[in-house]
């Protein structure tokens, strides 16, 4: 039976699907062509930051393979490769001239994807800040937005003209939080007050970065930002109110600037920018219009009420918010990262911003994948029968989003390979593509050739359909 012959979910026409990398994660090449370092670098060198002492020194060594890569990614069909510019490649410093030895390589990378009839996707940030502008007091200090928004410019200005689709950042919720707020990703800060002055001034970097894309650009380029969405639900009663608090300190505060042009009354204050770092004119710039906007779903988050003194299985008390805990239903299962799987809440997530989206809007899935047990078999084969599963679910939940009349137009499978997964190090695998670290060896994984049916079909399987003959 082919996967055509008895498909549970179908896509429209001219649905796009790619897969996504993130530059540190996978360029490696740390100290070639002219690159500075980043705040990565430093965090990832710093002893007790990441397990094991791994660091992006090498990672899979994107820089030197991308064209073996694309070759990959043109037999399993990818229509689109999105993946992050090093800013620290592009302008070492973080200001001043560009680097040419940076911009070649990317116009080398778009120009080889473009070849194989695959779609560049570029970001402009996913967290690998110039360390010299962290020295200078990094996200906190408003300078850092118009250091980005000269940064978009240049980028704009050297690869716009074979590159159309462009997001400004990857989950800026994530640097202010695990960056500055609690410390667990770079540059590893335990402060509320500089996470603040952080979310504020990426949300301003965003409005700058659009009008300097907008002008540098063609006019038929799209221009968005990727936001990681996690839908909160609340246990138990009398808890509607914490879930909003929780809804609105994890999804809200970038959501409803970019969105509504102002931040979400729910949060707590210390968790909002101070009045005095809100500039006239800066809720305006950072709610321009987009053209798309790209949504990173893995896993939804619940909160209940408990007595912290007497914590159960799956609870986890929430800092600052005495007798409220993340609650993890012992029911449903879970990544190895410790993540819960559950499918309906990439549905929830893509309705809920769809109700609230302008007229027009597109939505990206930008990230979806989980990370699984993954190894080597006997015969050479990596059999990631946990991960096509994970897969087959959540591709059903989007076309069921579409049946509903989402504007969902591609969905970005996280990743193409196995890379550095930030604090974890190497431990953690996401690839559809097996990396095997210290002969830098590439092979398939049974989920890749999974999604390269899927692409070709267009259409989800039955579950079973992809292994039937």
């Amino acid at each position: 039976m082919s996967i055509a012959a008895s498909p549970a979910a179908t896509f429209p026409n001219g649905f796009l699907w790619g897969s996504a990398t993130a530059a540190y994660q996978v360029e490696g090449a740390a100290s070639e062509g002219g690159r500075g370092p980043s705040v990565w670098d430093t965090y990832s060198h710093t002893p007790g930051n990441v397990r094991g002492g791994d660091t992006g020194d090498v990672a899979c060594d994107f820089y030197h393979r991308y064209k073996d890569d694309i070759e990959l990614m043109a037999r399993l069909g990818l229509q689109a490769f999105r993946f992050s510019v090093a800013w620290p490649r592009i302008q070492p410093s973080g200001r001043g001239s560009a680097n040419q030895a940076g911009l070649d390589f990317y116009r080398s990378l778009i120009e080889a994807l473009l070849r194989r009839d695959i779609k560049p996707v570029l970001t402009l940030y996913h967290w690998d800040l110039p360390q010299a502008l962290e020295d200078a007091g990094g996200w906190p200090e408003r300078d850092t937005a118009q250091r980005f928004a000269e940064y978009a410019q240049i980028v704009a200005a050297a690869l716009g003209q074979d590159c159309d689709m462009w997001a400004t950042f990857n989950e800026p919720q994530v640097v202010t939080k695990d960056g500055y707020r609690i410390g667990t990703k770079a540059p590893g800060h335990r402060d509320d007050a500089l996470a603040s002055a952080a979310t504020h001034h990426l949300l301003v970097a965003h409005g700058l970065a659009l009008a300097a894309l907008r002008a540098t650009l063609p006019s038929s380029a799209r221009i968005g930002i990727t936001l990681d969405i996690h839908p909160v639900r609340g246990v138990g009663e009398d808890i509607e109110g914490e879930r909003a608090i929780s809804d609105a300190e994890q999804n809200r505060t970038f959501l409803d600037p970019l969105l509504h042009g102002r931040y979400p009354a729910a949060a707590r204050a210390h968790m909002l920018p101070p009045d005095e770092l809100i500039e006239p004119g800066d809720m305006e710039l950072m709610s321009a219009p987009i053209d798309f906007l790209g949504i990173n779903y893995y896993t939804p988050r619940y909160v209940k009420r408990s007595d912290w003194d007497d914590l159960r299985l799956g609870e986890e008390p929430l800092a600052g918010r005495p007798g409220i805990v993340d609650y993890k239903p012992p029911d449903l299962p879970r990544t190895s990262m410790g993540w819960l799987i559950d499918p309906h809440g990439l549905h929830e997530a893509l309705r809920d911003v769809a109700a609230e989206s302008p007229p027009g809007l597109a939505l990206y899935i930008t990230e979806n994948g989980c990370a699984a047990e993954d190894y080597v078999n006997a015969e050479g084969e990596v059999n990631d029968c946990d991960r096509v599963e994970f897969l087959r679910q959540h591709f059903a939940a989007a076309s069921r989003a579409i049946a509903d009349g989402i504007p969902l137009a591609g969905y970005f499978v996280w990743s193409l390979l196995d890379n550095f997964e930030w604090s974890s190090g190497y431990e953690k695998r996401f690839g559809l593509i097996f990396v095997d670290y210290g002969t830098q060896r590439r092979i398939p994984k049974r989920s890749a050739a999974f999604y390269s049916e899927v692409i070709r079909a267009n259409a989800v399987p039955l579950r079973g359909a992809d292994q039937a003959s």
